[in-house]
């Protein structure tokens, strides 16, 4: 097994300790030494900031969850709002299947403390996949006005990720949880029937007292 280099071993320790105690409850001298690294600069060596450093783990993690993604489309040639969801957020419920892994949880945490920035920051083709997903579920929600269409999506991304944390966070713990067939199946379910869901007419008329405004775009891995 071919032990990993020095700076995958930061990115992982990181990760992990963000997910547990998000980007003010840890140090660069805490990451060094949960890396397993008795160097105490090697952090500020390798990437130079904190800042650099989550950037780093969404560059380690999202190449093969895109790659995913695409297998998944060109396997599947998804035509309806099912197979899109599906195509999109099971690389995601996949990746929280991990062993090891606490990315669902890092960026969980960073979605509840609003780090807008940190996704506004990521190179456009790793951020493409997403963009290209909500431009594709749109067209198949017509019947829902903007900006309701665009929160809406925003919204079932977001959830996706906090049930999928929550689920990395009860198997590490060894705590009981669905199959994970079911776990799909199940979630995807919710999701679909969320994004078709009609508007209500108290809803419209909410909106229309407050006036359109532009839906932000989803924190969404």
């Amino acid at each position: 097994m071919v032990r990993p280099s020095v700076k995958e071993q930061i990115v992982l320790a990181a990760e992990s300790l963000f997910a547990e105690h998000g980007l003010d409850g840890v140090s660069l001298r805490q990451i060094s030494a949960a890396a397993g690294n008795g160097n105490n600069t090697a952090v500020q060596y390798h990437f130079g900031s904190k800042d650099r450093l989550v950037q780093e783990i969404f560059e380690f993690r999202l190449p093969g969850l895109n790659e995913r993604r695409r297998l998944l489309v060109a396997r599947r040639r998804p035509d309806d709002l099912a197979s899109w969801v599906e195509c999109h957020v099971l690389p995601v419920l996949e990746q929280g299947e991990q062993e090891g892994s606490h990315y669902l949880s890092f960026v969980a945490m960073l979605q509840q403390h609003g780090r807008r920035d940190v996704f506004e920051r990521l190179p456009e083709e790793l951020s493409r996949p997403t963009a290209e997903f909500i431009e594709r579920v749109g067209a198949l929600l017509t019947h829902i006005p903007e900006p309701l269409r665009g929160h809406r999506t925003a919204q079932a991304l977001a959830f996706s990720v906090h049930a999928t944390s929550e689920r990395e966070r009860i198997r590490a713990r060894d705590g009981h949880v669905l199959p994970f067939a079911a776990h799909v199946g199940d979630l995807l379910d919710g999701l679909i029937g969320f994004l078709r869901a009609p508007v209500s007419p108290a809803t419209s008329s909410a909106l229309a007292e407050t006036g359109p405004r532009r839906p932000a775009l989803p924190l969404h891995p």
